[in-house]
């Protein structure tokens, strides 16, 4: 079992920004793809971006330019920096570490708020 905590969430202003971080209980993190996802209250879960053990990325094109998603396999952290943060950005972001068609481990969530 692979435990992620997520940090770095918070209220921020329309502009600003914030850097997400994902922290793994494993040393094999680097076995893993790693995604952000974000879920807005009576909005479905999106997937906001994702990196995989070859550090490909992939973005939604609501945060293309804006969100860089990067991974330290020797801190076993993934990162989510988010410039330009926009009201529509406020939600729950999530961090999920997988293997595909093998394990698939979530954390808890961090708060975005976006507001002046």
């Amino acid at each position: 079992q692979v435990q992620l905590e997520e940090s770095g969430g918070g209220l921020v202003q329309p502009g600003g920004s914030l850097r997400l971080s994902c922290a793994a209980s494993t040393s094999l993190f680097s076995s893993y793809a790693v995604a952000w996802h974000r879920q807005a209250p009576g909005k479905q879960r999106e997937l906001v971006a994702r990196i995989t053990r070859g550090q490909n990325t992939n973005y939604a094109d609501s945060v293309k330019g804006r969100f860089t998603i990067s991974r330290d396999n020797a801190q076993n952290t993934a990162d989510l920096q988010m410039n330009d943060l926009r009201p529509e950005d406020a939600a729950v972001y999530y961090c999920d570490a997988y293997i595909v068609l093998s394990v698939d481990y979530w954390g808890q969530g961090t708060q975005v708020t976006v507001s002046s």
